[in-house]
């Protein structure tokens, strides 16, 4: 008769020790795959705003952005925004444009789209609707969350690209036209995929809907 064979206590322990090898290994290969999972949700349905005509719901991978608009600071550039948002000009737009931990900029009508994207030309493209005078607020803080219309190197030349600080940056005070503060969805913007080393993001994340909150 064959005597069965009973492993020995470290080999049990062994044992354990491999299937718990294995199961943190998959455990880790999901939470790395799945960036979205750890994302507050909001319920839109649930929140009263006081002026919700300028209060706009960008959706992105993660979830909604939700930022409100400051018209009394920067009138022609928020009215701009409004427009290409009311008329879905933000929809597929990539960011092509992420620094880890400081800003994600977005919004190249012409180039930086998720369908026509042209990393030749991108940055340089144009709404159509002409460029702004640049709106700056000197006593404006770029704190965490804060919205502005971007530019080139010269002032004045705004259309429809915009930028979100993800942290404080005080050199962008006076310098830059805000147009807004993100109220809802920081830890979103920060699970935005960042580039490696080349100036522009390669398979950028993109904006899915971009909505004023009174038509959602």
């Amino acid at each position: 008769m064959i005597k069965a064979i009973q492993a020995s206590k470290s080999e049990k322990v062994l044992f354990v020790f491999l299937i718990a090898l294995v199961f943190f290994t998959f455990s880790s290969f999901f939470l790395l795959k799945n960036k979205c999972l750890f994302v507050e949700k909001v319920n839109l349905n649930k929140i009263n705003f006081t002026d919700p005509e300028n209060v706009v719901v960008m959706n992105i991978e993660c979830g909604d952005v939700i930022i409100e608009l400051y018209p009394e600071l920067s009138p022609q550039s928020v009215k701009r925004f409004k427009t290409l948002i009311e008329n879905k000009k933000y929809d597929g737009s990539v960011f092509y444009k992420v620094a880890e931990n400081t800003f994600v900029q977005a919004g190249d009508i012409e180039f930086g789209n998720i369908e026509y994207l042209d990393y030749s030309k991108i940055g340089s493209g144009k709404s159509g609707l002409g460029t702004l005078k640049s709106e700056i607020d000197e006593d404006f803080k770029f704190s965490e969350g804060s919205v502005g219309l971007a530019r080139s190197t010269k002032f004045d030349t705004e259309d429809s690209e915009f930028f979100i600080t993800l942290k404080e940056i005080p050199i962008y005070q006076g310098e830059y036209t805000p147009i807004g503060k993100v109220i809802h969805g920081l830890d979103i913007l920060g699970k935005i995929k960042t580039g490696n080393k080349g100036v522009y993001v390669l398979r950028p994340d993109y904006i899915n809907s971009f909505r004023i909150f009174k038509s959602n």
